[in-house]
């Protein structure tokens, strides 16, 4: 196969593999705040994304360290993309509030 090919699969599947892990600790923290068990929801998550991870991160790179970068790109790509669509939006009554504090 085609060496360029090759790395941008790799970089597409770090993306997914970044959407995964990143998505699921947003996930994770949203359903662990509200649940009687927290740390459950927290270890068993950990377990769960990083297994899945660094078993793709091995299964892609294949012991080329060239699809291994490429592949940890794609997740943190993912993980600017992740941050930016989950973070929530301030309330203009906060930023009033804060606007007081500073006179």
């Amino acid at each position: 196969m085609n060496e360029t090919l090759t790395l941008v699969l790799a970089l597409a599947a770090g993306v997914l593999l970044g959407g995964l892990f990143f998505g699921g600790l947003w996930w994770t923290v949203r359903k662990g705040v509200s649940s009687k068990r927290p740390a459950f929801w927290f270890f068993a998550s950990l377990l769960l994304r990083m297994g899945i991870t660094l078993t793709g991160f091995h299964f892609i790179a294949g012991g080329h360290l060239g699809r291994l970068l490429m592949c940890l790109l794609g997740f943190f790509i993912a993980r600017l993309v992740v941050t930016r669509l989950t973070r929530t939006v301030e309330k203009p009554a906060c930023l009033a509030q804060e606007a007081g504090h500073a006179s």
